[in-house]
Protein backbone atom coordinates (compact mmCIF):
# COMPACT_ATOMS: atom_id res chain seq x y z
CA UNK A 1 0.00 0.00 0.00
CA UNK A 2 1.47 3.67 -1.20
CA UNK A 3 0.69 6.90 0.68
CA UNK A 4 -1.63 9.35 -0.81
CA UNK A 5 0.24 11.97 -3.09
CA UNK A 6 -0.38 14.82 -0.21
CA UNK A 7 1.65 12.96 1.58
CA UNK A 8 4.98 11.86 -0.92
CA UNK A 9 5.24 15.43 -2.32
CA UNK A 10 7.50 17.31 -0.32
CA UNK A 11 7.75 20.66 -1.36
CA UNK A 12 11.19 22.58 -0.81
CA UNK A 13 10.75 26.30 0.24
CA UNK A 14 12.39 29.25 -1.50
CA UNK A 15 14.66 30.77 0.94
CA UNK A 16 13.05 33.69 1.10
CA UNK A 17 9.74 31.87 2.25
CA UNK A 18 11.88 30.15 4.77
CA UNK A 19 13.46 33.15 5.92
CA UNK A 20 10.08 35.38 5.98
CA UNK A 21 8.73 32.20 7.68
CA UNK A 22 11.66 32.58 10.84
CA UNK A 23 11.35 36.43 11.25
CA UNK A 24 7.50 35.42 11.87
CA UNK A 25 8.09 32.49 14.76
CA UNK A 26 11.24 34.73 16.44
CA UNK A 27 8.59 37.77 16.35
CA UNK A 28 5.75 35.52 18.21
CA UNK A 29 8.43 34.24 20.31
CA UNK A 30 9.42 37.44 21.42
CA UNK A 31 5.78 38.48 21.74
CA UNK A 32 5.12 35.64 23.75
CA UNK A 33 7.70 36.28 26.35
CA UNK A 34 7.38 39.44 26.92
CA UNK A 35 3.18 38.86 27.45
CA UNK A 36 4.25 36.23 29.96
CA UNK A 37 6.64 38.21 31.83
CA UNK A 38 3.98 41.03 32.05
CA UNK A 39 2.09 38.10 33.38
CA UNK A 40 3.99 37.05 36.39
CA UNK A 41 4.94 40.95 36.99
CA UNK A 42 1.28 41.01 37.74
CA UNK A 43 1.50 38.45 39.65
CA UNK A 44 3.91 39.99 41.79
CA UNK A 45 2.68 43.07 41.88
CA UNK A 46 -0.81 41.74 43.07
CA UNK A 47 0.63 39.77 45.87
CA UNK A 48 2.56 42.73 47.36
CA UNK A 49 -0.43 44.88 46.92
CA UNK A 50 -2.84 42.25 48.48
CA UNK A 51 -0.19 41.81 51.80
CA UNK A 52 -0.49 45.40 52.51
CA UNK A 53 1.21 48.50 53.83
CA UNK A 54 1.40 46.73 57.21
CA UNK A 55 4.09 44.20 55.74
CA UNK A 56 6.48 46.65 55.36
CA UNK A 57 5.92 47.72 58.98
CA UNK A 58 7.13 44.98 60.63
CA UNK A 59 9.58 44.61 63.72
CA UNK A 60 12.70 42.51 62.76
Amino acid sequence: MSAPDEIRSVEIEPPEVAARRARLRRRRSIALGIALALFALTFYALTIVKMGPALFDRAL
